[in-house]
């Protein structure tokens, strides 16, 4: 008889737990505008199939795709900040994780998303380190869709033994070794492009430079930026720079990802979207039609950016809203969205080991992201983003056209102390 009670009992608790579960599916209705920059290639072709995976699952939720497209996210931005400002913010929209989620929006404009993460098993899925890029003062404000990987040396392995040249294991050994053998066989030791490449190139040598703790101390005050330590990293940039393409401000930076793989140049640092390039758009083999390795310096440190999507308050349909945020963070998801995006996924128990999904590349890099220590990307916003970023891009520019250690520390120095917010 005890027996037929528990077993009655289990029964109600699961009809409960069912009927919880069935009541916020149904609360889940109505339309739901999602804001992006993710209007071309794998971006959007992989918004589509979360979208469609999703209706599936929320019949009752009519998705409004409101993505902006141009500027690599710039106009979407503009548009963004608007909406927020004027108290018509979407349900929910794409920002990067770090000081562009945090110092833009964070508390005053989104609701914590704790509930979300503990109702979900997520503390224990995503990395420590990309948690504290999205979290402050104990609150999570937004849940990953992918991860991107900053530092990344691109390189054609045929090309190096044919010039018999070694990937260097310093920048030194680049600047003194490597760059005048290339440059005597009329090769370019280095690809770059226009400003905001050569900023992702710059924050690969602080890194390397300044070592993880250097390299934090910029964005929280501890490293000045008038040191004798970052006017060293200017200087190695400034010799980097010399070795590197003339032509370099005139060029997005698929054009220098091709020189490599065009031989005209021997290696490229650029962030891991280069391999979709490398894969989809020219249809090279990993390993063959291009190799890659960290760049000098930075072995064991992931620099990372991630889009993620969080929950505006006052969103106008807050219930649909955590449903996608809900599947968004999801492992099926997040498998779903990366191998066509071109990305990796954030939530760690994702299907990264089957080969099908993901390639050797990324296969790869997934091994770092779990394992290596994690920093935030300065050109992609998971730090210094808005004013800082936007005056630091203009001393970019005008350090590649005079190479002026002195005034671009200086300068940087009172952009830091104006702009950043620090501890």
């Amino acid at each position: 008889m005890k027996f037929y009670k528990l077993f009655g009992m289990m029964v109600l608790v699961l009809l409960a737990v069912t009927a919880v579960a069935v009541s916020a599916q149904d609360e889940a209705a109505g339309d739901l505008e999602i804001f992006s920059w993710w209007t071309g290639g794998g971006e959007a072709a992989g918004l589509d199939a979360l979208i469609a995976r999703f209706s599936e699952l929320y019949p009752d939720v009519n998705i409004i795709n409101s993505a902006v497209a141009g500027g690599s996210g710039v106009n979407a931005r503009a548009v963004l900040a608007t909406r927020v400002q004027a108290g018509d913010p979407p349900d929910s929209f794409q920002v990067h994780a770090g000081s562009a989620l945090l110092n833009l929006y964070g508390a005053d404009r989104m609701e914590p998303l704790n509930f979300l993460y503990e109702e979900s098993g997520w503390m224990d899925q995503f990395p420590e380190g990309l948690l504290d890029l999205i979290s402050s003062d104990g609150n999570i404000y937004s849940v990953p869709a992918n991860i991107h990987r900053s530092n990344v040396m691109w390189y054609v392995p045929g090309n190096l033994e044919e010039w018999g040249v070694t990937v260097p294991e310093t920048w030194d050994e680049f600047i003194n070794e490597t760059c005048p053998t290339l440059q005597e066989a009329g090769i370019v030791p280095l690809s770059v492009g226009q400003t905001w490449t050569q900023m992702h190139l710059w924050e690969n040598v602080a890194l390397a430079g300044l070592g993880v703790d250097g390299y934090n101390g910029l964005w929280d005050g501890t490293t000045a930026w008038d040191s004798p330590e970052v006017m060293q990293v200017f200087e190695t940039y400034g010799q980097i720079l010399d070795c590197t393409n003339d032509d370099r401000d005139a060029l997005d930076w698929q054009p220098p990802a091709q020189m490599v793989v065009e031989g005209t140049a021997a290696f490229n640092v650029m962030g891991d979207w280069a391999a979709g390039y490398f894969l989809t758009d020219l249809e090279l083999e990993p390993g063959v039609g291009f190799g890659w390795t960290t760049p000098p310096g930075t072995d064991g440190v992931f620099i990372m950016l991630s889009d993620t999507f969080g929950l505006p308050i006052g969103a106008p349909n807050r219930d649909a809203a955590v449903a996608w945020l809900k599947f968004l963070g999801s492992p099926e998801a997040q498998d779903i969205f990366n191998p066509i995006k071109g990305s990796l996924p954030a939530n760690t128990t994702a299907a990264i080991d089957d080969s099908e999904l993901y390639n050797a590349y990324f296969q790869d890099a997934y091994e770092d992201w779990t394992s290596n220590t994690i920093v935030g990307s300065l050109a992609h916003e998971a730090v210094g983003a808005g004013e800082f970023q936007n005056g630091f891009s203009e001393i970019i520019a005008q350090f590649s056209a005079e190479h002026d250690v002195e005034t671009a520390t200086i300068v940087a120095a009172e952009l830091a102390a104006d702009t950043l917010v620090t501890d």
